[in-house]
């Protein structure tokens, strides 16, 4: 399997550390305009925010809104000298790969305090230079270049990082069951094995070969993606037993599990799913309160599902249709909260898709200002 992952990517992957003095290797790559067109070809869509393209005074500010769906980022002393970060996002269509170049900061997660839940994902990080630790209820851990570093987007967490390049993988909850059991066992973590590195090596090769992948190719980079991560990031034994012990993350993943089998009906809410599950409203509410409730979750679910087959050159169902398969016996109930979870309506999507990959950015996300679409991106992010 590695080997036809480095053929897939056409690149030796042999980790090497990196220092500061030696970063100029793994210069940030040029900005890909929109879907990245070559002639003939839609490559992966990217895109790149860079701060040093507004004035200094503005450039901390501009930073933190483009991670707020996420994280919170706190002030530096003094902002006025400005704040160097840039920033440049694919969209691999079920997954989002980002190079982030950042001065100093230090940050919150948005999970659990946030009114408006945030994205339910993971992200797997590694680090080109620099050092990133982090604190959680249970626990602090650091990394450092070619480590790799697991966080769960959706849990509290706080942390900081010094003037650092890093690489970020961005994995929907329900993008693999096999990768969501490895990485509920792994969250909040540091891979610093042998295969840690080679995980590393390979998003170093993706960041630097994305740019000459035909989008026609991404479905198998997925693929590949998919089996690195459980190839490298399978957790030990003892962190599986820790994690089988964990009563209310396997509660958490029986919940998700149900409410993936009921989208399409439309009378599923949070009565049944407590039946099912066999438990107490108290014990439900907790299990849904950093995702913004049980009905919040489910509508989320549904209109992710909703998304996902409007992207989908081969799904040929109408809106309607869509709608109601996807558990909205209304359909301007559903075209309103559509539009307020992606902020575009399914017809304005469905009729602007391309013949072409359904990672294709739509219009919303191409029209965006620079620093709000890395969060359209993560919003619209779907296994």
């Amino acid at each position: 399997m590695i080997t036809e992952i480095r053929d897939l990517l056409g690149a030796r992957l042999s980790w090497v550390p990196v220092t500061q003095e030696r970063r100029s290797r793994f210069a940030m790559l040029p900005e890909i305009v929109g879907a990245g067109r070559l002639p003939g070809i839609w490559c992966v869509p990217s895109f790149t925010f860079d701060t040093r393209e507004l004035p200094a005074e503005s450039q901390f500010e501009a930073w933190r809104k483009s991670f707020s769906p996420i994280l919170t980022l706190t002030k530096p002393d003094d902002s006025s000298i400005g704040f160097r970060g840039k920033q440049v996002i694919w969209d691999l269509g079920c997954l989002a790969f980002s190079q982030i170049e950042t001065d100093a900061m230090t940050f919150a997660s948005e999970g659990g305090r946030a009114r408006r839940a945030p994205p339910d994902h993971w992200t797997m990080t590694s680090l080109l230079y620099g050092r990133m630790g982090t604190v959680t209820p249970h626990g602090s851990f650091e990394g450092q270049a070619g480590e790799v570093q697991i966080h769960s987007l959706c849990r509290p967490f706080e942390g900081w990082s010094t003037k650092s390049e890093m690489l970020t993988l961005y994995i929907p909850r329900d993008f693999s069951a096999e990768v969501t059991q490895v990485l509920a066992a792994s969250e909040f973590s540091t891979i610093n094995t042998g295969m840690g590195r080679l995980f590393s090596d390979y998003l170093l090769a993706l960041a630097k070969r994305l740019s000459m992948v035909n989008a026609a190719g991404v479905p198998g980079l997925a693929a590949a993606t998919r089996a690195m991560i459980l190839a490298c990031a399978m957790p030990s034994g003892e962190q599986l037993r820790d994690a089988k012990g964990q009563t209310g993350t396997i509660m958490l993943e029986r919940a998700r599990c149900c409410v993936q089998r009921n989208l399409s009906d439309p009378s599923f809410g949070a009565d049944r799913l407590r039946d099912e599950l066999g438990i107490s409203r108290t014990h439900l509410y907790r299990l849904f309160e950093q995702f913004g409730g049980v009905l919040r979750y489910i509508q989320r679910r549904r209109l992710l599902e909703a998304h996902s087959a409007l992207t989908d050159p081969n799904d040929h169902r109408r809106v309607t249709e869509v709608a109601k398969q996807s558990g909205f016996g209304n359909g301007s109930e559903f075209s309103r909260a559509f539009k307020h979870e992606f902020g575009y309506t399914p017809t304005e999507l469905k009729t602007g898709i391309w013949t072409g990959p359904r990672s294709r950015p739509t219009l919303a996300l191409t029209d965006a200002v620079p620093e709000e679409r890395f969060g359209l991106l993560l919003r619209k992010l779907h296994g």
